[in-house]
């Protein structure tokens, strides 16, 4: 997939979190494999979407260990 794609997928990812925020879980999914096809493609990860894929990961490491 053309690196200009993935970001126009990301950017769709990303205004699906804020329209949807229920299904961020999902949406933080397509976002970890979206980055993963970037650097599969020996780009350099976008230091903002690596941000907010750790924040989003401890966010919902941290509902993990709440509920159970």
């Amino acid at each position: 997939m053309a690196f200009d794609q993935i970001k126009l997928e990301i950017s769709r990812l990303l205004t699906e979190m804020q329209n949807e925020p229920q299904d961020r879980h999902e949406i933080y999914l397509s976002l970890r494999e979206k980055l993963s096809q970037i650097k599969a493609t020996g780009m350099p990860l976008p230091e903002d979407l690596v941000k907010l894929e750790h924040e989003l990961e401890e966010e919902f490491a941290s509902e993990q260990r709440d509920g159970e």
